[in-house]
């Protein structure tokens, strides 16, 4: 949970690199290394990248000398929004939050709309 807070501490923005309203739900995480603090976020995992938070100027590195810790939100080739009746299509993913309750330093949350049914 330090990761988090760290996270959410200096935020400034969120950019969204695709329209979040085709998106029920987003995957959120956490990047604890990059190397800047406005840019995108590079992202190498699996899935695809749709938003990324932009941090503050001021705000100072992670553990690491140089490096950021920032957020990230991408979907995977089977989320909801790629397939509509696929594995969640009444349900989400761990990391799963509604990309409409997201802002800086605001923790994303699963919703109904996101969960895809009501919550359990």
């Amino acid at each position: 949970m330090g990761e988090t807070s760290k996270a959410l501490e200096h935020e400034d923005d969120i950019v969204w690199t695709e329209n979040i309203e085709r998106f029920d739900y987003v995957r959120q995480s956490v990047e604890l290394s990059v190397s800047t603090r406005r840019r995108p976020v590079p992202w190498s995992g699996s899935g695809r990248r749709v938003g990324y938070a932009v941090l503050r100027s001021d705000a100072p590195a992670g553990d690491v000398p140089g490096k950021f810790i920032r957020r990230v939100f991408w979907v995977k080739a089977y989320d909801r929004s790629e397939q509509p009746d696929g594995t969640y299509e009444n349900s989400a993913p761990s990391e799963a939050v509604d990309p409409r309750t997201v802002a800086p330093g605001v923790w994303g949350e699963l919703t109904e709309r996101a969960w895809g049914a009501p919550l359990p």
